[in-house]
Order: structure tokens, then sequence, then C-alpha cells
């Protein structure tokens, strides 16, 4: 049997558990998948995660608030994927030469979500709305895509910073949020990337804010930003497919073994989500 984690505060709320069992299930492993309550606190997590690779561990998923201290700790003891150097941010861990090896498939998991509903990314205008982790965790899975950036933000100066990273992969432009609250603005593709959704906050978009496809990086709740384009009969999605799409990259990282989503039962993770 494989030893797999989540680690988050909260956790108990955790889809990964029954998502992981139900890829196991659809390609014939024996793994155990569970959620780790940690104290908020940069030491508590070194030692959860000390002590579960010691203990034979194979792969730990990170959660909320410790995506960017498990990237501090993989930049002082181990090694990062380009994806995880790119969004200053880990929610993947393994071992790799007996060291621990980071890597963050947020933004590949959203890339994955978006041409499996049929989205065109290549030469696609894409407007991200937020410049905090999940949005840097996005920009270079869309720039390989062939995608042209937009970002929003509230704080100018944020986005300028995250502007200045990533420039030697591509030119992205940037705007203050407060410009979508009165006129009009067009893109192929936008995506909320911000926390909005789960807060209860409101976007505010002006009504001459459209796009082709809209995308929220949340799910579980209703959300303002999807019922403004739907208003308009704009085709809408929110991020559960990202949550599937990047927990099976990790799942293939972790094991070697592909995942075909069409083969697996999801009819028994539905149950497993009742039953759990």
């Amino acid at each position: 049997m494989q030893h797999f984690i989540v680690i988050g505060n909260p956790i108990a709320h955790s889809k990964s558990p029954d998502l992981h069992h139900t890829f196991a299930d659809s390609v014939g492993l024996d793994i155990s998948y569970r959620r780790q309550l940690c104290p908020d606190d940069k030491d508590s997590f070194h030692a959860v995660v000390e002590a579960f690779f010691n203990g034979g561990g194979v792969g730990a998923n990170v959660t909320l608030p410790f995506k960017e201290i498990a990237f501090e700790l993989c930049s002082q003891t181990g090694s990062l994927s380009e994806y995880a150097t790119t969004a200053k941010a880990v929610n993947t861990l393994a071992l790799r030469d007996g060291k621990l090896f980071g890597d963050n498939t947020d933004g590949r998991g959203l890339v994955a979500d978006l041409l499996d509903k049929g989205v065109t990314l290549q030469g696609a205008h894409i407007a991200i709305i937020g410049a905090g982790g999940a949005t840097r965790g996005a920009i270079l899975p869309l720039i390989e895509q062939g995608a042209r950036l937009t970002i929003f933000n509230r704080t100018l100066a944020r986005a300028e910073a995250l502007k200045a990273d990533f420039e030697e992969f591509g030119s992205i432009d940037i705007n203050e949020l407060h410009t979508l609250k009165s006129g009009d603005f067009y893109a192929d593709v936008i995506i909320n990337a911000t926390s909005a959704t789960t807060t209860g906050q409101t976007l505010e978009l002006s009504d001459g804010v459209r796009a082709g496809f809209a995308y929220d990086m949340m799910y579980g709740k209703p959300s303002e930003f999807l019922a403004h384009f739907d208003r308009q009969g704009v085709r809408c999605c929110d991020g559960y497919g990202m949550l599937i799409q990047q927990a099976k990259l990790a799942f293939e990282l972790w094991t070697g073994k592909r995942i075909d989503l069409d083969k697996v039962d999801w009819d028994k993770y539905i149950n497993n989500k009742i039953n759990s």
C-alpha cells in the first residue's frame, strides 16, 4: 500500500481523498490517502512533512495556507519544477533522490480543464481578475498554450510586480480592477482568480464587460462573477474541473500511472463523497 496525505488548515472539507482513491481504483492501485490538519505555522508544517516522508510516505498535496511555506522548504532543502518556481507556491510534494521535490499542478489543471471543455487557448485573449497566487500559478501554463494575457487587480503595484516576474516568458498587459466597473471590455476568456466567490464579495463588473467564455476558479458556492456573464448568455464554468485535473497531474507524478478520466468510476466517487 502506498501512503499519501493532503496538508492544510482547515482540511475537513478537502475532496482530495475521494478523488485520489477513485483514481487509484481506476488503475488497480492500493493506496491510503488521508487529510492531515496542521497548526498554522512554519515549524509545524516542516515537522508534518518530515514525519510523513521519513515514515515511508510517497506523496503529499499542500493546500491553504501552506503553499508558500512548501515552496520555501523545497527551495532550501530540495528542488522545484519550473511551474512551482514561477508560481512561488507548491501544491504537490514528492521525493526525488531522497530529497523533497515541489511541483505546482494548479495552472496546468486549469489549462487541461479549459481544453477539455473545448476552449481555444492558442491566440486567445485571456483576462484574469486578481494577481495573487492562483493567477501566478496559471500564467506560465496559459502562455505555453499561446494565449495573450491581461491581468486586472485592485492594486496596480502587485500586478506590476507579477508582470516583471514573467517578462522572460512573454508580455502581459495589466490594468486596475476599477476599470471594469465602467466602459466596455471584451476577452475571449475571462477568469476570476480572486476569492470573491468564497468570501461573498462583489467584483462590480459593468454591463459592457463581455467575454466568449467565463471561468471562476472557485467552486461550490454561487458565483456573482459567473451570474454576470450568464445573464449575457455567455458559456460559464466553475473550477471543479480544475480541481480534478490538478489532482490527476499530482497522482500521475507520484505513481507513474496515467489516469484516463473517461474510465474513472465517477458514480463511485459521488457515492464516496456522500458517505464520507
